[in-house]
């Protein structure tokens, strides 16, 4: 085999399977390992030792997503792009939006910052937008540009919000544990309801500055008592999607900023955006995002050279980031003498010197 991909349930099958692969010739091994002691201690040992091309946490990936949209509030979904140099954030265009009615050239015209509108989602529409695309309340539009940059266009149009500083998230998992790490690492504070006592008993210990409450989050009383209604944002991170999407629909009544579920059956995201949310995070996507982009990676002798693969949209478009190296056909041409696929657009580069 060119790849072999072990992602069940347990790190320890993963990893043997993967070293058996290689040793019976397997080009290249994917092993899913999940536990934090694993990614804390001695992942780089355990790489090492069984000759693995690239190991896969979904709990730690989904983490790393959310702690991105907390960090752009205003986005419903933040890409990052060349190590975090350069992002692609996904906003929706409210009823009271300034955008609302405007085409991207009053848009260029009206805000001066470099960024790019690279796509736009109407309904079940997806398009890459020209210069004289307008613009409706609904949609939501895909923005790419460096963080400063986004930053200074989402408070021309005045949607920027602050940065989420006081977090409550529902569930005790191992992605709620490493979400409390990221965030108590930027000083932000976090509370957890976890309905095991063990549990919480655990990640007490392993996250001192966390805020651990034993209860169950789909007690309404309970949520109001630990102050839910004051909070920045709230993350639903317990193991059942329907649970996510009906208390994650509790705090957008009480009027909660930023409101996010993890869910992972897709015709529940469906039924969810019915009813008014706009965040999801989904650990299967994100693996299977992550899988596809190392496949086109084993590409690269044959050109292609791509580095970050994105799926946009429910997969209806994609994003690439990709190196130019002198064997591809279209260095040193211009941009405007390059014939382009339709509904393809260049959304950024990142050059050490730009002529």
């Amino acid at each position: 085999a060119d790849l072999f991909v072990a992602i069940t349930y347990s790190d320890e099958l993963n990893m043997l399977s993967c070293y058996l692969a290689r040793k019976m010739g397997a080009k290249h091994t994917i092993a899913r390992i999940r536990n934090p002691q694993y990614n804390y201690s001695s992942l780089g040992f355990l790489k090492h030792e069984l000759n693995l091309s690239l190991t896969i946490n979904p709990e730690l990936l989904v983490a790393q997503e959310i702690s991105n949209i907390l960090k752009f509030p205003s986005a419903v979904k933040v890409e990052s792009f060349s190590r975090r140099n350069f992002e692609m954030v996904e906003i929706k265009i409210t009823d009271d939006s300034k955008l609302d009615g405007i085409s991207l050239i009053k848009m260029r015209e009206l805000y001066k910052a470099n960024y790019i509108i690279c796509y736009v989602h109407r309904g079940d529409e997806v398009y890459i937008p020209d210069g004289n695309f307008e613009l409706k309340k609904g949609d939501k539009i895909g923005i790419t540009a460096t963080i400063g940059e986004i930053q200074k266009l989402l408070k021309m149009i005045g949607v920027l919000k602050k940065k989420a500083k006081d977090v409550m998230i529902l569930g005790g998992g191992k992605t709620s544990y490493y979400l409390a790490k990221i965030l108590e690492h930027v000083g932000a504070s976090v509370k957890i309801i976890e309905k095991d006592q063990n549990r919480c008993y655990e990640l007490s210990s392993e996250l001192p500055g966390t805020t651990l409450i034993h209860g169950d989050g789909a007690h309404q009383d309970l949520l109001l008592e630990e102050g839910i209604e004051g909070t920045d944002a709230f993350v639903a991170l317990t193991g059942m999607d329907e649970e996510n999407i009906l208390i994650s629909l509790f705090a957008l009544m009480h009027k909660v900023p930023t409101v996010i579920s993890k869910i992972n059956r897709e015709e529940l995201t469906t039924l969810a955006k019915g009813i008014g949310q706009d965040m999801f995070i989904s650990p299967m996507e994100i693996t299977s995002n992550i899988i596809v982009r190392y496949a086109r990676a084993i590409e690269n002798s044959k050109g292609s050279n791509v580095e970050t693969l994105y799926k946009l949209m429910d997969g209806k478009a994609e994003a690439l980031e990709f190196n130019a190296t002198d064997a591809l056909p279209f260095t040193n041409i211009p941009l405007k003498d390059l014939s382009f696929k339709n509904n393809t657009i260049i959304a950024g580069i990142i050059s050490k010197t730009i002529k």
